[in-house]
């Protein structure tokens, strides 16, 4: 246990870098864009905003995930961080329909050319949601968090908004009347493309939620594990269903069916303990014995 705690001390450590970073570029982008002129960076300031309450609920809900079971959830409180995967996708939606409508409504109405101070604005906010989304996406592949992975593409979707920005400013600013439209069309283009990968990542979420397979290496290193195990001759059925960071495993596996009950017993908690010992998501394992289909000479039954 003491590894998934530090697995989701990680988590949380990316989330809080998401906080700090994400609410000062949201600052300075929404001021820039109102005082540069620029709708496009606006919009690209309130996302960032968006996520700055986006990672600050991520964080308190990896510490409630953290909560044991109790009589209520004897499960334990794991899956809020896949609510909250699926809850941050979907509010990246809502935010992308609210900001492409404002761009869509307001294209026809005169709006003075940027400054170009605009420009630097997006550039440096490119530069620094490029680290922080590295940073993040690494850190949530290493924890196995489908939030964490939520919110840090949704990093990554900061670094093309802002390049989109950038672009679209350029336009506005120096190609004359004819691209005066190109920073609502940028601010446009940046919510299609957050609509896009929030719905993914939104469907992601909501399979964890409903108990989807695990991926197959994980279940092919639970299936090694549990066939160390003396006395164990195969695997019938194996079940792996994700929670937060970790990891519930339903196992069958086939015993000498002359076994006495204690002994059978014992193969059973031999199981458990080898596949949670050696595989560190793994936080539970319900194991079922079955007869083996296969005599000691070899023949099947």
């Amino acid at each position: 246990m003491g590894d998934i705690a530090i697995l989701y001390q990680k988590a949380r450590r990316a989330a809080l870098w998401g906080v700090a970073v994400n609410s000062t570029l949201g600052l300075i982008k929404l001021l820039g864009g109102m005082y540069g002129h620029s709708f496009a960076l606006v919009t690209d300031g309130a996302h960032s905003l968006v996520d700055a309450l986006i990672s600050g609920s991520l964080v308190a809900a990896l510490f409630f995930a953290q909560r044991p079971a109790d009589r209520e959830h004897p499960y334990g409180h794991t899956r809020v961080e896949a609510l909250v995967g699926a809850g941050v996708g979907l509010l990246l939606i809502l935010l992308a329909m609210a900001l492409g409508w404002e761009a869509w409504s307001t294209r026809k109405l005169a709006h003075p050319s940027p400054h170009a101070f605009t420009l630097i604005v997006a550039a440096f906010g490119a530069i620094c949601q490029e680290a922080l989304s590295r940073y993040a996406i690494k850190t949530a592949r290493r924890t196995g968090s489908g939030a964490l992975l939520a919110t840090a593409w949704d990093y990554r979707l900061d670094v093309f908004g802002s390049l989109l920005v950038l672009f679209g400013v350029a336009l506005t600013k120096w190609g004359g009347p004819s691209w005066q439209m190109a920073d609502r069309i940028a601010a446009g283009l940046v919510a299609t493309l957050i609509v896009w990968v929030a719905s993914k990542l939104l469907w992601e979420n909501v399979q964890d939620l409903m108990d989807r397979q695990a991926n197959p290496l994980v279940l092919q290193d639970v299936r090694l594990e549990a066939l160390a195990v003396a006395g164990v001759q195969g695997v019938e059925k194996l079940r792996v269903r994700k929670a937060g960071l970790e990891y519930l495993v339903d196992i069958h596996v086939e015993v000498d069916p002359d076994l006495t009950v204690r002994e059978g017993h014992n193969i059973a908690h031999a199981v458990k303990d080898q596949v949670i010992t050696r595989l560190d998501p793994i936080r539970d394992v319900l194991v079922h014995i079955e007869p083996s289909r296969t005599n000691p000479n070899g023949l099947t039954e």
